[in-house]
């Protein structure tokens, strides 16, 4: 079964996010604008190899039913909404959503316009963020995002689903975004070694805090979850920086085998441990939107041409 190559794809400079809303009784048109996706994508990674082009097109859960009737991924359901407190983590569904990345930002408006033209007037484009490499791979906080990802092989068992889970839709993954505004000025206010804590790694070397040390509210120990066999929970993170001078955060993207993984993690962070400790990273950044998707493979999008 043949993957979305974008959904496992290594770390690039440059991202852009397309994010869209379907007109009714245009599904037929979409289903085959997405069946044409993958040669569109292909043939611009071959014209600009050097800009290591990748991309997935992803669709919306609580638009899947509409767009495939007659199959559904195993485990898709709405976006976890859930709130406590100040903490919130708010639903605001989309029916397709686009991922773009290369290391040229010319490339990505390149692909982006043709991905418009593609799908046309079937679709409205509802929001469009682009995404930086920050530094070294580092968060606009300051810290390494991304640490804990799994690397090599092991990306597409944590990324993909198998066959022995669900055979129709091998080779597809669900996908969860959340666009988070850093609260900057409060954050930049604290001192390293609170900002330290907060995260659970050191600052500028990327030093995971021990078992000890490790806060019970720090970001690490809110995510760093394990199974009832004490195995580690995992998610491929694909998230970029993105921002203005004035507005400024990080744009998550979770992909994974199931939507189960990501839902824990950000259960733990905000409704937290029994002892009620949350994620007090929390504080100083805000989930503005959230939605969930499943990008199915190139082979179940292609059989629509």
């Amino acid at each position: 079964m043949q993957f979305q190559r974008g959904l496992v794809a290594e770390a690039n400079l440059h991202s852009l996010y397309l994010m869209f809303n379907a007109k009714d009784g245009f599904e037929r048109e979409i289903r085959q604008h997405l069946a044409c996706f993958q040669a569109l994508i292909n043939q611009f990674a071959e014209d600009y190899s050097e800009s290591e082009l990748s991309a997935f097109v992803a669709v919306g859960a609580t638009y899947w039913d509409q767009l495939f009737p007659d199959n559904r991924p195993a485990e898709l359901c709405d976006f976890p909404q859930m709130g406590k407190d100040n903490r919130k983590a708010p639903h605001t569904p989309y029916d397709l959503f686009v991922h773009i990345r290369s290391d040229r930002t010319d490339v990505n408006h390149l692909v982006g316009t043709h991905v418009c033209e593609l799908l046309g007037d079937a679709v409205h484009l509802q929001e469009q963020v682009k995404g930086f490499r920050y530094l070294d791979g580092r968060d606009l906080t300051g810290f390494v995002d991304g640490t804990e990802n799994p690397h090599g092989a092991h990306r597409r068992k944590v990324a993909l689903v198998d066959a022995a889970q669900d055979q129709t839709f091998a080779g597809g993954s669900y996908v969860h975004i959340q666009r988070y505004r850093h609260a900057m000025e409060q954050w930049n206010e604290l001192p390293t070694k609170v900002q330290e804590n907060i995260i659970g790694r050191t600052k500028t070397d990327n030093i995971e805090y021990s078992s000890e040390k490790k806060m019970a509210f720090s970001h690490v120990k809110r995510t760093g979850l394990k199974d009832p066999q004490g195995n580690s929970i995992e998610i491929l993170r694909q998230s970029m920086p993105y921002g203005t001078m004035k507005i400024q955060g990080l744009f998550f993207i979770s992909v994974c085998h199931s939507p189960k993984p990501f839902e824990l993690m950000l259960r733990s962070m905000i409704e937290g441990d029994e002892q009620g400790q949350h994620d007090k990273l929390l504080e100083y950044t805000k989930a503005e939107t959230g939605a969930a998707f499943f990008a199915p493979s190139v082979d179940f999008l292609r059989q629509y041409l």
